[in-house]
This record gives C-alpha cells, sequence and structure tokens, in this order.
C-alpha cells in the first residue's frame, strides 16, 4: 500500500499547499484504501493540493483513476491539485491517456 505523509504536519494554514508523498505501487491493491486517504486529505487541504509522486514505483490505470477522481472532487471544493516529483513512467503513462495536460506539475 502506498504511503502518505501529510505535510506540513499539525495543520495547514489558508495559503500553504497540503503537500502528499506517496510511495510504493498504485495498482488494484491499493487504490481503494489510497483514494480513502487522498479524500480525507482533501477535506482539510487549502486551495492547492500536491500529490509527491518521486517514490512511486507503479502507478496503473486504476491508479489514473483515483487520480482523475480525487482531482475532480478538489475542483468542485474549489481546491487545485497539482504533482511533483512525478517518475518518467509514470509520465509516460499520463501521455499514453492524455492526460499529461489535466494534471499540472510543480517542482
Amino acid at each position: 500500500m502506498p504511503v502518505i505523509d501529510v505535510a506540513p504536519p499539525g495543520g495547514t494554514t489558508a495559503s500553504a499547499p497540503t503537500l502528499l508523498h506517496l510511495s510504493g505501487d498504485i495498482d488494484i491493491h491499493t487504490t481503494t484504501p489510497l483514494r480513502q486517504r487522498l479524500l480525507n486529505a482533501l477535506a482539510s487541504s487549502t486551495s492547492l493540493l500536491v500529490l509527491d509522486l518521486s517514490q512511486v514505483t507503479f502507478c496503473g490505470a486504476g491508479g489514473l483513476s483515483v487520480l482523475v477522481d480525487v482531482q475532480s472532487r478538489a475542483r468542485r471544493q474549489g481546491i487545485s491539485l497539482a504533482l511533483t516529483g512525478v517518475p518518467p513512467r509514470v509520465i509516460r503513462l499520463l501521455h499514453i491517456t492524455g492526460l499529461t495536460q489535466r494534471f499540472p506539475t510543480v517542482d
């Protein structure tokens, strides 16, 4: 299951982005708990939710579905979702599926 660390610890301010560090495989076995954890984080997010994927070793179609779903829910709440540390294999997957432009990246 992907590990998620939320920063900044102890909550966020209105101007600070919420940063989530994901790691491991995002596949059929991990998508359900991952979706719930991301939605829980979204509930306490500021105007920007950033997902750090630098430690993600695999992302399948189910993982993309989670990202699209969480981004849609974030938009409805007025929250932007961005990615950082996206590994080349995930960038390729986003490109192949036409989702590259849907997910902005930050450094």
